[in-house]
């Protein structure tokens, strides 16, 4: 395995990890902001935009702990007739799976990018009585996007090396 590509996958590592870190403590967040919201609307008004900007913090919490979630291997996958399979059967599949998840990245990807487009170019705003901006939280999706996008390519490249028989750390 050349040594940019080893490189890659640990610098990417890293940043799936720092990122994840980050984005679990949004939940910390999101309570806070809940919990002021339930505060107010028991003791005072309640505010119109304290439900939207907890929705918001939830999309940037699972946005971005997305690379989190594939490098620590915790994502979705059928154990029923994975786990029976030789090592070297579990490593083909998810060369396989890998790409099928890669391409699907990059479809969403393009379709992000072009949704944030639209909302910077039109000034894109939520439908509710508070009316926020929608660009900050499309620039996040698509930050969270792009690195889950990294990571894929990222855990693809450490399984073509198991499946060689030069594992990458």
């Amino acid at each position: 395995m050349p040594e940019f590509l080893k490189t890659y996958v640990r610098v990417i590592d890293a940043a799936s990890w720092y990122m994840g870190l980050f984005a679990m403590y949004l939940v910390y967040v999101m309570i806070g902001i809940l919990g002021y919201s339930s505060f107010m609307k028991v003791f005072f008004l309640p505010p119109i935009w304290s439900v939207e900007m907890a929705q918001f913090v939830m999309v940037a919490y699972f946005t971005l702990g997305g690379a989190f979630a594939i490098r620590e291997d915790e994502h979705v996958r059928m154990d029923l007739l994975y786990a029976g399979w030789s090592v070297r059967g579990k490593h083909r599949a998810d060369l396989i799976t890998g790409l099928a998840m890669i391409f699907f990245l990059v479809m969403l990807q393009v379709g992000g990018i072009a949704s944030l487009i639209y909302a910077f170019q039109y000034g894109e705003k939520g439908f509710s009585a508070w009316a926020p901006y929608m660009a900050p939280v499309k620039v996040v999706i698509n930050v969270g996007l792009f690195l889950t996008l990294l990571q894929a390519i990222a855990t693809w490249l450490k399984d073509w090396a198991r499946l060689r028989g030069e594992p990458i750390a």
